[in-house]
């Protein structure tokens, strides 16, 4: 306690009775010996270090068994619960888009089919890169970045026959110079001609619009929006959203839809279409299921 305080209680304790025994009682209660004062930090620290040292160790037993057992058993049922959220969004309606929408792109004017690329299904981020953005013209929207930053490799959707494209209202000069300066080459990237944004709800806020095709008709089949697009830049947060999902054995999928064997068709992201090293690739995964048989797959 600093002297200020100690002279404000002993002036308290002075006016607060006339004995003078009340400011003799203040006075031996704070001005004690700094021996005595010294001995009592030093007791006031072992115990604070014990302590300390008694909830590190705890902290580490919590860890390595796994918070009491409890946090394995919570990240399974969290997993399980992702899972099942995925099964219920194959589940969902397909909404046929009969509207017709024009893209600026590498190679000049694509259709929203052309976005496709040629697979079956596409994902559409909308990216703030235009005038009236911060940043702009040298920056896209600070969160529509992040994203950029986090995304995965696109081969890795495309061999689940899954496109994911950007779009924003940035002329193409200007989008190839962004992309060239931030290491975003190979996101490909859309510049938005007419009223996509606004009539699949991304005109003012960021979101990811999911379509399948059937032939040459498309359909919408998902939308995420605000803290869900936190989670997007991974090849499973994105599959995760398709109307096919990862299109893996183990999914609950409506029957008839794709599916293949977990792992089995992983490749390094420059080696999809090689022979040589898929055979390399399928047989160490073979070899690792053999040895983990019987383990917990989750």
């Amino acid at each position: 306690m600093c002297p200020a305080c100690i002279a404000n209680i002993t002036l308290m304790a002075v006016g607060a009775t006339s004995s003078g025994g009340a400011a003799a009682f203040v006075l031996s209660k704070f001005y004690r010996s700094s021996k005595q004062i010294k001995t009592e930090n030093n007791q006031n620290e072992n115990q604070r270090s014990r302590k300390e040292k008694e909830a590190d160790e705890s902290s580490q037993n919590r860890v390595a068994e796994g918070v009491g057992g409890c946090a394995p058993a919570t990240e399974k049922e969290l997993t399980h619960g992702r899972d099942a959220l995925a099964a219920e969004r194959r589940r969902m309606p397909w909404l046929a888009v009969e509207k017709k929408y024009e893209f600026e792109g590498p190679k000049g004017k694509a259709s929203l089919l052309d976005l496709f690329d040629g697979r079956r299904q596409l994902i559409v981020y909308r990216a703030f890169f235009e005038p009236g953005v911060v940043g702009w013209p040298e920056h896209a929207c600070v969160g529509c970045s992040m994203v950029a930053d986090q995304v995965a490799h696109p081969a890795h959707l495309n061999a689940r026959d899954t496109t994911l494209v950007f779009a924003s209202r940035a002329p193409r000069t200007d989008i190839e110079r962004l992309k060239a300066r931030m290491g975003w080459q190979f996101i490909p990237w859309y510049t938005i001609t007419d009223g996509f944004d606004k009539d699949f709800g991304v005109d003012e806020w960021h979101g990811t619009n999911a379509f399948i095709r059937d032939g040459d008709r498309v359909f919408r089949t998902y939308f995420i929006n605000n803290r869900g697009d936190e989670q997007m830049g991974n090849t499973w947060s994105y599959l995760d959203i398709t109307a096919l999902g990862r299109q893996e054995e183990w999914e609950d999928s409506p029957e008839g839809f794709p599916q293949t064997l977990p792992y089995e068709w992983w490749r390094w992201h420059d080696e999809y279409g090689n022979d040589e090293a898929s055979a390399k690739v399928l047989e160490q995964v073979r070899r690792g299921r053999a040895a983990a048989a019987g383990g917990d797959a989750t």
